[in-house]
């Protein structure tokens, strides 16, 4: 058990059970893609007082999966932010570094709560980079313990390997986070890509 943070912006209260750090084990196994192993992952959620989540996750295989029983290899990792999707007003900063061009009165849950999309849900949005050069925005829904996203834009280097969708899938099981990541890459359709079962370790 957990206690959740009550110094977040109402706008990431629907988010508050991601804060903090997680570890833990997961199984990779791709199409007929010549690979299927294990992988510890680290994942990183928190929150610097803005709207949005501070996302970061790192993952190496395991050693004996690398080829050497002391050995780990690590794999892709990636940054990126979380947030409610809403449309952005005259007090929110941006573009680029322009301030705000009104100062805003504080959003409350309340505000947050006209936000629910006709499933009962919260639809968010998901920005990420890859350390490969790959970028990635999701759209999708979180419901409760729930988040759905799937990519809706896909931005890749020229010298990237073929990365074309993705979708994910997090939950909150017994106090676990659950995630499962489907990709279409290397020429296949959508399909399993990845999972894992984390536990919070700060």
């Amino acid at each position: 058990m957990f206690d959740l943070p009550t110094d977040l912006p109402a706008d990431l209260a629907p988010l508050s059970w991601l804060v903090g750090v997680w570890e833990g084990t997961g199984v990779i196994d791709y199409a007929d893609h010549a690979f299927s192993g294990e992988f510890t992952h680290r994942v990183s959620f928190s929150h610097d007082g803005g709207d949005y989540l501070n996302y970061s996750a790192s993952a190496w295989l395991h050693g004996d999966t690398a080829g050497a029983a002391d050995t780990s290899m690590p794999l892709v990792a990636e940054m990126g932010y979380w947030r409610l999707s809403r449309a952005a007003t005259d007090a929110d900063a941006g573009p680029g570094l322009l301030p705000p061009v009104t100062t805003g009165v504080v959003r409350t849950v309340d505000d947050v709560e006209l936000l629910r999309n006709p499933e009962g849900g919260f639809d968010i949005e998901v920005a990420l980079v890859h350390a490969d050069g790959v970028s990635e925005l999701y759209l999708g829904q979180i419901r409760g313990p729930r988040i759905d996203i799937s990519t809706d834009a896909v931005v890749r280097p020229a010298g990237a390997k073929a990365y074309a969708a993705a979708s994910r899938m997090y939950g909150l099981v017994d106090g676990h986070l659950l995630w499962a990541w489907d990709m279409a890459a290397l020429g296949h359709e959508l399909g399993a890509h990845a999972s894992a079962r984390l536990a919070r370790v700060e």
